[in-house]
């Protein structure tokens, strides 16, 4: 059966969403981020960066074990596997990548550095905030702009691009305090994606997932979080960098 080694993340739900939408089954293995798991001894051998999530297919190329990591990976190693949700033709699978490579290289960087700084930052210290958030709405209104003239992301048909950017865009921008109110296309897709059979099947066990890990979060050891945020005695700026 196919691991998946996971925690609390949009870039998680993309692979539980299309492993839910592949309707393969698969091992969840909770890796506890909020205890400093990532940070042990050989979990580089599954991501050299201690990133989540890693997909572990037992029946890789060739019948050996295959390892994947990053959510973008992991989504055209089980399309390609399947033949599914990439699209017909070197057009129309273009066009899947295009869409698939704006989300990776900009709406969840924008999105998640967003929300990090709209929490994370404190009275005089907004410039980060501003510029991530005013980037979020740009691509809201890209989006919005595009799914307005097509039903998904890539046209008329659902692929990797949808799931992809699903998970970024669901929630992620009223979090962080932008009105989506006036984006018709863009709701309209949001609604139409989040009733996906694949979403059906394993969204319980995400939601599992993130009660669990803000369990942990809400009881992390404030040395553990420094490090996870490469501040603190963590900083790698420097050598006159703060507790260096």
């Amino acid at each position: 059966m196919i691991e998946l080694h996971a925690c609390m993340t949009p870039n998680t739900l993309k692979a539980m969403f299309m492993l839910g939408e592949l309707d393969l089954p698969f091992e969840l293995n909770r890796v506890r981020v909020y205890r400093g798991e990532h940070f042990a001894d050989g979990f580089e051998k599954l991501h050299p960066y201690r990133k989540l999530p890693v997909l572990v297919d037992p029946d890789g190329p060739r019948g050996a074990p295959f390892t994947v990591f990053e959510s973008g990976a992991i989504l055209v190693y089980l399309a390609e596997k399947t033949g599914m949700l990439l699209g017909d033709g070197p057009a129309q699978r273009s066009t899947v990548m295009q869409w698939l490579m704006l989300q990776m290289s900009s709406v969840g960087p924008s999105l998640g550095n967003a929300t990090h700084f709209s929490s994370a930052s404190v009275p005089g210290e907004d410039y980060s905030r501003r510029r991530f958030v005013t980037q979020a709405v740009r691509l809201c209104g890209v989006y919005d702009e595009r799914l307005r003239a097509e039903r998904f992301l890539a046209g008329d048909h659902f692929s990797i691009a949808d799931v992809a950017t699903f998970p970024w865009l669901w929630r992620h921008p009223g979090m962080v305090g932008i009105d989506t109110s006036r984006y018709a296309g863009l709701n309209r897709w949001l609604e139409e994606v989040a009733q996906r059979p694949g979403l059906a099947r394993v969204q319980p066990r995400y939601k599992a997932l993130v009660e669990a890990d803000r369990a942990d979060l809400a009881d992390m050891d404030p040395d553990l979080m420094d490090r996870v945020m490469g501040r603190g005695r963590w900083w790698l700026g420097g050598e006159s960098g703060p507790d260096r």
